[in-house]
Parts: structure tokens; C-alpha cells; sequence
């Protein structure tokens, strides 16, 4: 690990975003700079969110920190990854996860779903089997797979959650997704029935439904 990644995760721990001694050590484990454009490499320990081009981004660290805080993944766990874009997010659950687990990552823009499947790859968690990447919409989630045991989305909703993923969630699962400029966390208590948090003040590119193939 390069000294200004030590540096960036020290950061975020002094800071409060980090806490969970196995996501500090998920952090350490896979690099960030694995994930961004080679055009941004210099770029890649900064605190801030990179261009991965057709008008996404790699979150921010201390985003990601913060809402994988809010999601508790844990070993053994099947997480759905919405909008996976860079597949940092992926490959950090993928990490936690392990492989007693399964993460299933959608992205619709079938560019970046080849950019973030090919990262994703470097670590070698798709020829394990811990994560299944699917070029797809998932506005409307993944039933082929479902329930999960946790939801994480990187591109923010307007106005709620889709329902369609909190049918998709098992009892006793949570929901940790953008909703316009906060973070949401959603409890699936009992059948229909949900618990919810918010936290404001955070900016993320929207969530988009259909599927975008290649022109």
C-alpha cells in the first residue's frame, strides 16, 4: 500500500467515516487506484469523487466509507451492488463478503460495466465466483437472485427507494442507498413492513432506469 493511500484511510479513521476494523482492512487490501481511468492513477488518493466518463464517477472514499458504516456487510452475506460503475464498491464487498458469500453487481452502461468487470477482475473475485456482474437495469433489482441480505447503491433515487428492492431484501436485511442529496438506510423489519434513516448532505449522479448498450 502506497504511503498516500495509508495516509487517505488514516485520514478517514481520524475523521469518524472509518470505524469497522474489517472494512479498514478491506480499504487497505483493495486499492482505489485499481479503479479510476489511468488518466486520473495521480488522482487516485484524493478525498474527493473521478471521472470514469459517460457522466459517472467513482464515489468519493469518504462517501464509500460512510455508507459501508451504514451497510454492515458481513462475511457469508448476498449483497446486491446497484450501479456499480468503477467496481471499487464491488470489489470491497466482494472482500467482506468472502467466499461463503456472493455480491451481484449491475451496471447499465455497457462501456463501464466492461471498465468495472475488468477491474473487479484484477482481484480475481469473478473467476471465484463471489461476484456475478450483470449488464442490466437495476432500477428493478435482480430476482433472479433475490432476497439479499443487504442492497448498496451508488446512484441516487428521486424521491424513495424502489419498492422493487425492498421486495427483494430479505426480513431482517438492510437497504443503504442515495435518495436525491442524502443517504438512506432502510430496515426490512417484517414482510412490508420497513424502518428508515436518513442522512443529508451528500451529492451523487442519479439513478437511471433502461439498460444503455454500446451505439
Amino acid at each position: 500500500m502506497s504511503l498516500e493511500y495509508d495516509n487517505l484511510i488514516n485520514s478517514l479513521i481520524k475523521d469518524g467515516y472509518l470505524k469497522t476494523p474489517e472494512i479498514i482492512e478491506t480499504f487497505k487490501q483493495i486499492d482505489r487506484a485499481d479503479f479510476v481511468p489511468e488518466k486520473y492513477k495521480l488522482e487516485a488518493y484524493v478525498n474527493a469523487p473521478l471521472p470514469i466518463d459517460f457522466g459517472q464517477t467513482i464515489s468519493q472514499p469518504l462517501t464509500v466509507a460512510f455508507m459501508l458504516e451504514l451497510l454492515e456487510p458481513r462475511p457469508a452475506e448476498k449483497i446486491l451492488d446497484v450501479g456499480f460503475g468503477s467496481g471499487w464498491t464491488t470489489a470491497l464487498l466482494a472482500k467482506i463478503v468472502g467466499e461463503q458469500g456472493k455480491v451481484v453487481a449491475i451496471e447499465r452502461i455497457s462501456e463501464l460495466y466492461e471498465f468495472g468487470a475488468n477491474n473487479i477482475a484484477k482481484y480475481n473475485f469473478i473467476e471465484k465466483g463471489i461476484v456475478k456482474t450483470i449488464n442490466a437495469d437495476g432500477t428493478k433489482g435482480y430476482k433472479k437472485e433475490a432476497p439479499f441480505d443487504k442492497i448498496l447503491a451508488g446512484a441516487a433515487a428521486y424521491g424513495d427507494i424502489p419498492l422493487i428492492w425492498k421486495r427483494q431484501l430479505k426480513i431482517g436485511g438492510r437497504i443503504v442507498a442515495p435518495v436525491e442529496n442524502s443517504v438512506v438506510v432502510v430496515d426490512k423489519v417484517a414482510k412490508n413492513k420497513y424502518t428508515k434513516k436518513e442522512y443529508f448532505g451528500f451529492s451523487f449522479v442519479p439513478l437511471i432506469e433502461g439498460h444503455k448498450q454500446k451505439p
